[in-house]
């Protein structure tokens, strides 16, 4: 298929307090570059990506601004409290001649180990179908909880998938869609739930489990070594 050139919003306005660092997660080191660097490394390398809108804390201190990254242009913007909200304020940033009808990316400042194979294949089956994510299917066991920290039972793993990110949607259509669950008091905890909540079903495209998000130390570490091997 064609190449097409569309921008993604990167959220980085997170502080990362479970992963109990002394600064936001996303600014961690890994052989000296920080996670956020290999992140935008990353998809700065695909041919699919134009033009990246990161969107940082208001008191991030870390950024060292600049207007491009390996190539790419680079625009930043102000998030909110929730990643939700982030999201929302980079897809109000994005410039004019972004039509609401384009697609746009979204994806985890703390997933630096997204591939150019996996952003090529959610845009080539996503487009066709409306908007869509890469994930993952359940491969263990899966147990519910009881409050006391036992099982009550085990569920099903059939048709459950974990979800990954880039997540690929229209710009108009995700933008009224986080407004709305935001102006009905829902959290989503990503793009493609806002989405759901308006009706659409996003297609699920299996990606790389390589495409871990580091949320503890023990993430970074596989992360590091992930990139040592070419991840």
């Amino acid at each position: 298929m064609s190449i097409e050139p569309l921008w993604c919003v990167v959220p980085a306005a997170g502080q990362g307090a479970r992963f109990g660092a002394d600064r936001p997660k996303q600014y961690v080191e890994i052989d000296g570059r920080s996670l956020l660097e290999w992140t935008l490394t990353a998809l700065a390398a695909s041919p699919h990506v134009a033009a990246i809108l990161l969107v940082l804390a208001a008191d991030d201190v870390q950024w060292r601004g600049r207007d491009s990254f390996a190539g790419k242009t680079l625009h930043t913007t102000i998030g909110g409290a929730q990643r939700s909200a982030s999201v929302l304020a980079g897809l109000r940033a994005l410039p004019a001649q972004v039509a609401p009808a384009d697609f746009v990316l979204v994806h985890d400042a703390a997933r630096p180990c997204i591939s150019c194979a996996d952003i090529d294949k959610l845009v080539s089956q996503a487009i066709p179908a409306g908007g869509g994510l890469l994930a993952a299917p359940l491969r263990d066991t899966l147990k519910r909880a009881e409050s006391s920290g036992r099982v009550a039972a085990t569920e099903p793993r059939e048709a459950r998938w974990r979800a990954l990110t880039p997540q690929l949607f229209a710009r108009g259509a995700l933008e009224a869609a986080l407004v709305r669950a935001q102006a009905d008091g829902v959290e989503v905890t990503d793009e493609a739930m806002a989405m759901e909540r308006d009706g659409h079903a996003p297609l699920l495209v299996e990606g790389d489990e390589r495409n871990l998000k580091v949320t503890t130390p023990a993430d970074l570490a596989l992360a590091r070594f992930l990139l040592g091997q070419g991840a």
